[in-house]
């Protein structure tokens, strides 16, 4: 109930927009993450510095919080079950443990019968060969834990390709990918509350740039049949979890209308921002009232909408076209250094005409 207090496990964006939300709904917030006043705890009750498998700080988090929950994936599971007996973790860890382990991830999916691209295990340099060769050019080799924005993968074009793609072994077990031929990739967010009242929002489009976010389109613009197809997957997933909170799910989408999950991410997510502007409820709402047990409305979508992530020295640009773009609405996310390829913030456009408002975020100057 309203004046409990939420904890967050990571102090980014995600982390910040959860606690705005959590503070809208009377509850106090508190975050840990190693980096001081980080995005979250500018926004919180109180922060504790530490690393997000430091034991001890962990115990302090659940001993002055009623419900904990996190905002990336690459949190300690063993940390955290260490802890699940002095408060309550809703989300628990078997989504976690599964997300982290692309390996895992895809015995979960496939134990589902949910479609995914071919893969193999690869163990030893020795095996991938043979793999390719079931598989075939072009192939994707990825590390089975840590990657996120094009980190820890590399595509496969053809024997030229070989030698750098083994750097990624020295880091462990890997998994060769099959490449799928899409021709779009969409994404779905699904909220539960652990009690088997579970909402969904709409089906977006995403557009990537050096493997990370740079445009969602809000719904995609595809056939009813692929709309309730994805919503039928995010069902199966969220209740074999008994999902409490949000859950994205990334997909290919093919010419032929086939649909292959590529990833599951258990929390809020970049496609997600949207709907802070475009839905009758936002996603971090959602996953407030999630992990708190509260019933979830049926998502109503307000009004079409694009939003775009703004990276690095994107922060710069973007502050030039405040004062031009009236119908704007600037989310900046208080990082205190700009670096390449970082999320610095995001845009959302609601608008009446998509590709209109694309071609307006194009003329800007900004993404060319």
């Amino acid at each position: 109930m309203p004046g409990a207090t939420i904890g967050i496990v990571g102090g980014g964006q995600l982390g910040q927009m959860m606690a705005l939300a959590a503070k809208e709904m009377g509850f106090r917030v508190g975050v840990l993450d190693p980096t001081d006043d980080s995005s979250a705890a500018q926004v919180a009750n109180w922060q504790i510095v530490a690393n997000y498998n430091d034991k001890k700080a962990l115990e302090r988090l659940a001993k002055s919080c009623d419900v904990l929950t996190y905002e990336f994936e690459n949190v300690d599971v063993k940390a955290l079950v260490t802890i699940q007996d002095k408060i309550s973790i809703p989300q628990g860890t078997e989504l976690l443990a599964i997300t982290q382990d692309r390996l895992l991830e895809k015995a979960f999916l496939e134990e589902e019968n949910i479609i995914i691209a071919p893969y193999a295990t690869i163990v030893h340099p020795i095996k991938i060969q043979n793999a390719i060769k079931d598989i075939g050019y072009p192939c994707v080799l990825k590390t089975t834990r840590g990657g996120y924005d094009g980190k820890g993968q590399y595509v496969i074009a053809s024997i030229a390709d070989m030698a750098p793609a083994m750097n990624l072994l020295r880091l462990g077990t890997c998994v060769l990918e099959a490449w799928i031929p899409f021709v779009k990739e969409i994404s779905i967010q699904i909220a539960g509350n652990g009690q088997g009242d579970y909402t969904l929002f709409p089906v977006v489009e995403n557009i990537h740039r050096n493997n990370i976010l740079h445009e969602t389109i809000a719904p995609a613009n595809v056939l009813d049949e692929v709309i309730e197809e994805a919503k039928r997957i995010a069902l199966v997933i969220a209740e074999s979890l008994n999902l409490a909170g949000v859950l994205c799910i990334e997909m290919f989408l093919t010419q032929e209308g086939g649909i292959y999950v590529n990833e599951l991410a258990p929390r809020p997510h970049n496609s997600g921002h949207y709907t802070i502007e475009a839905c009758s409820i936002s996603q971090f709402t959602a996953h407030i009232r999630g992990i708190a047990g509260w019933p979830l409305p049926k998502i109503k979508q307000l009004s079409q909408a694009v939003m775009v992530n703004i990276i690095g020295d994107e922060y710069y640009d973007t502050q030039a076209l405040i004062a031009k773009k009236a119908n704007w609405n600037f989310h900046y996310y208080s990082k205190h250094e700009v670096k390449a390829k970082r999320k610095m913030g995001h845009l959302t456009i609601l608008t009446e005409n998509i590709f209109e408002t694309l071609e307006e975020i194009y003329q800007s100057g900004v993404w060319d």
